[in-house]
C-alpha cells in the first residue's frame, strides 16, 4: 500500500523461492491468495505484478488461475529449472522431476498462451554425462523459454557438490553452456522476429543522452535481467509513464520502435 501511495508502477515479487509463501504462516503455498488481496485492495494499484523464482513443484493450479484472472499480474513467470534430467536433478537436490517441469510448462500455455517463462539452467553438473547435456540442449530447443539464462556449474568449497566424484573440466562446462545459449538465441531471434510490426505497452525508464532515445519495457521483460525496447516519441515521455511502442527493428536482443 504504501509503494503504491508513492506511485510505484511494478511491483516485483521475489524471494529465493516465492512459491513456497505463506507456508510458514499458514501451513500451505499461498501465494495465490496473497495475488489475490493484492488485486483487490483498493489501496493497492499496481500496473504490474511480476513474478520471479517459482519453482515447478510448487506451481499450482490455483496459482495459474489467479494470475488468469487478473490483468494488473504480469503474463510473465521466472521459474528456473536448473536442468531437465532426472538424474541431474536429482544429484543437485532439486525437488521437481522432467515430469513437473513438463507439466508446469504447459499448464501455464494452456492457461495463457501469451504467457513469457523465463528460466536458468547449469551446466556441467558433477556428473554430467554428454547424454544427460544432449537431453537438456534438446529440450531448450524444443520448449522455446521466452528468456534463458544458461550458466557453468561454479565448484564452490564447503557445498555438497564440490566433493562429489566426476568433476566436469571448466572448458566443457562452459562450452556446454555457450551450445545452450546458441540454441537460445535463434528461439529468441524468431520471437523478436514475430513482434515486427506489432504495438506493445513499454513501461519507460529513461532517456540515453547520448543516443537521443527513450528506453524501456514491456510486460515481457522483468527490470535489470531482461530485453530493453528502445523508442523514438513524439512528447517528453516521462520516466515510469506507459507508452504504446510499434515494433520496427530487431537489435540482437533488444528491440527497437516509436510511439504511436
Amino acid at each position: 500500500r504504501e509503494l503504491s501511495s508513492m506511485g510505484v508502477k511494478e511491483l516485483c515479487l521475489v524471494a529465493q523461492d516465492t512459491t513456497r509463501w505463506g507456508q510458514d504462516i499458514y501451513g500451505e503455498y499461498s501465494l495465490d491468495k496473497l495475488l489475490e488481496a493484492l488485486c483487490t485492495d483498493k489501496d493497492c494499484n499496481f500496473e504490474w505484478i511480476r513474478l520471479l523464482y517459482c519453482y515447478p513443484d510448487k506451481i499450482t493450479d490455483s496459482l495459474i488461475a489467479v494470475m488468469k484472472k487478473y490483468d494488473s499480474i504480469a503474463k510473465y513467470i521466472d521459474m528456473p529449472i536448473q536442468h531437465i534430467n532426472d538424474d541431474v536433478l536429482l544429484r543437485m537436490n532439486r525437488h521437481g522431476t522432467r515430469e513437473t517441469i513438463v507439466s508446469s510448462v504447459n499448464r501455464l500455455r494452456n492457461a495463457m498462451p501469451d504467457i513469457t517463462l523465463r528460466t536458468t539452467v547449469i551446466t556441467g553438473f558433477p556428473g554430467e554425462t554428454a547424454a544427460e547435456f544432449d537431453e537438456l540442449l534438446k529440450f531448450v530447443k524444443e520448449t522455446k523459454f521466452d528468456r534463458l539464462g544458461a550458466f557453468p556449474y561454479s565448484r564452490e568449497e564447503n557445498t555438497p557438490a564440490y566433493s562429489m566424484p566426476k568433476q566436469i573440466a571448466k572448458k566443457t562446462r562452459e562450452s556446454r553452456a555457450e551450445r545452450i545459449m546458441e540454441a537460445q538465441s535463434a528461439v529468441h531471434a524468431e520471437k523478436n522476429d514475430a513482434l515486427l510490426g506489432k504495438t506493445v505497452k513499454v513501461l519507460c525508464e529513461g532517456y540515453d543522452k547520448v543516443a537521443e532515445i527513450y528506453y524501456g519495457r514491456s510486460e515481457k521483460d522483468a527490470p535489470e535481467i531482461d530485453s530493453k525496447i528502445y523508442f523514438s516519441a513524439r512528447h517528453r515521455v516521462k520516466d515510469g509513464e506507459f507508452v504504446n511502442i510499434e515494433i520496427t527493428e530487431v537489435s540482437d536482443y533488444d528491440l527497437i520502435g516509436r510511439e504511436v
